[in-house]
């Protein structure tokens, strides 16, 4: 799956899904519908794992990961390979990897057939409710108070990427059960060319825009923004929410289970509007479907004056071979800058990483196994070594620490960034909200709806969905 100049986790989205494919998802969605959709959404039916880990089996073994196509991926599998086996010489590490836009299709089809070829599926945050309330990954409570040091994690970490329901994002609560502990964190960062627009980098969202107007005007060729717009994944949706949180706006009432009225208030208009009539004009001809690989690839080519992307998919920015910007990482780094989200109404920054489960249809020996592996991931000393060999740790001593903030210029951001962190929604409904908003954002963003009638339309859609599902509980905003 590796190909020669990728500087990110994918090429541009496409829903493609063959018939074979579409049937088993079919199965898939049906199995879903069927799972715990009763008053109370936090009533979950996943299997307990033990709270020791269980006797290792000294015979060979395969740890087998799921997750999207990127360079973290195979920064994961190499790591864990050459640190992993010091202790566990017999087992052997390997991270399998799907399109970024078939990864929750490629874990969620097998757990709707009840049988994995993976024992550590790598969900995004948002996807825990759906594992959960239909019983496909173990609920880890236990075993994480009696392994894991809750306290060196900034709690909103350890919620995001394990709790559910989650009441509200930043806030953990200690009586909700874990499924999941932080393999990668990850956010926003704004890259900057700091030869057009000087070494300091905008401070607010408006004067970025301004910045970002100018810079392109000054400079024919060279757009003033890139950012994600893809309708795949949730390139578009992450757009809109970030912008949304900035200026003010929320995504919804978590403890009353309403979208619309909320996502499509005064706050959120204003939000689509400066997304779509101020943002959008300075974006490059064609730009309309941009995701990752995309916006790096015009900031690595000199063609945007101002960049969004997730600092896990940045790394190659700084590689010469990809870059038109210089021949040596030094003479890059003289050009790129990378900055925290500029603020506005709000300081909001969006969460992106991931954590790692256990398949609940994993053989026990591999289910052992993939226990041992979270516990030894987690210690502070392995934490240090997964952020030198170019992880983004989830440990608050790992994210201070040099080899984390030495690694990268970027990483300094992140650390900044935890605090401002919002997530989406964490419910089992997320995967339908997510479609429904990157459908209508990239439509508003390519001219097929006006702004408000796009968000309008979201707002309504993802309402019916949240009604429909008769899920009480899960917050997440």
């Amino acid at each position: 799956m590796l190909q020669p100049r990728r500087t990110g986790r994918m090429s541009a989205p496409v829903r493609k899904v063959q018939l074979a494919t579409a049937a088993m998802l079919l199965v898939a969605t049906t199995m879903t519908a069927c799972g715990d959709s009763g008053d109370d959404g936090a009533k979950a039916s996943a299997p307990k794992a033990p709270a020791t880990v269980p006797e290792l089996t000294t015979d060979p073994l395969t740890l087998s990961f799921i997750w999207f196509d990127w360079p973290p991926a195979r920064a994961l599998e190499t790591f864990a390979n050459a640190e992993y086996k010091k202790e566990r010489p017999n087992a052997t590490i390997k991270v399998n990897t799907v399109p970024n836009a078939n990864w929750h299709d490629a874990i969620f089809t097998q757990f709707a057939a009840r049988k994995t070829d993976f024992d550590i599926p790598i969900l995004d945050s948002q996807h825990i409710g759906e594992a959960v309330t239909n019983g496909n990954i173990l609920d880890l409570t236990d075993f994480v108070k009696q392994n894991i040091d809750v306290q060196a994690y900034n709690p909103y970490l350890l919620a995001a990427y394990g709790q559910f329901p989650q009441a509200e994002t930043g806030k953990r609560d200690e009586n909700a059960s874990l499924y999941g502990l932080p393999l990668l964190g990850d956010t926003w960062t704004m890259i900057y060319r700091k030869d057009l627009i000087g070494d300091k980098p905008p401070q607010t969202w408006d004067q970025m825009i301004s910045v970002a107007a100018k810079c392109q005007a000054d400079h024919p060729g060279v757009s003033g923004l890139a950012f994600h717009q893809a309708n795949g994944s949730d390139a578009a949706a992450v757009t809109y929410n970030t912008v949304n949180g900035v200026y003010g706006g929320n995504l919804w009432d978590a403890k009353n289970r309403k979208i619309d009225g909320v996502l499509n208030d005064a706050a959120g208009q204003e939000a689509m509007d400066v997304l779509v009539n101020k943002m959008k004009p300075l974006t490059a001809k064609g730009s309309g479907n941009w995701f990752i690989d995309e916006v790096n690839a015009a900031v690595a080519q000199g063609k945007a004056c101002i960049a969004f992307n997730w600092i896990a998919a940045s790394g190659g920015l700084l590689d010469p071979k990809q870059s038109t910007l210089g021949t040596t990482r030094e003479q890059i780094l003289d050009k790129l800058g990378f900055a925290t989200l500029p603020t506005q109404k709000t300081n909001l920054v969006p969460l992106g990483g991931m954590g790692m489960h256990v398949s609940a249809y994993s053989p026990k020996a591999n289910q052992a196994e993939a226990l041992n592996f979270m516990k030894w991931f987690e210690r502070a000393d392995v934490q240090k070594k997964w952020a030198a060999a170019g992880g983004v740790p989830a440990r608050t001593d790992a994210l201070q620490s040099p080899e984390f903030l030495n690694a990268g210029p970027f990483n300094q951001v992140y650390t900044d960034s935890v605090p401002r962190m919002r997530d989406m929604w964490n419910v089992p409904e997320y995967a339908r909200l997510v479609d429904i908003e990157n459908t209508g954002v990239n439509a508003a963003l390519n001219g097929a709806k006006k702004p408000k009638e796009a968000l309008d339309d979201i707002a309504r859609e993802q309402q019916a969905v949240l009604d429909s599902g008769n899920r009480k509980g899960g917050g997440g905003l």
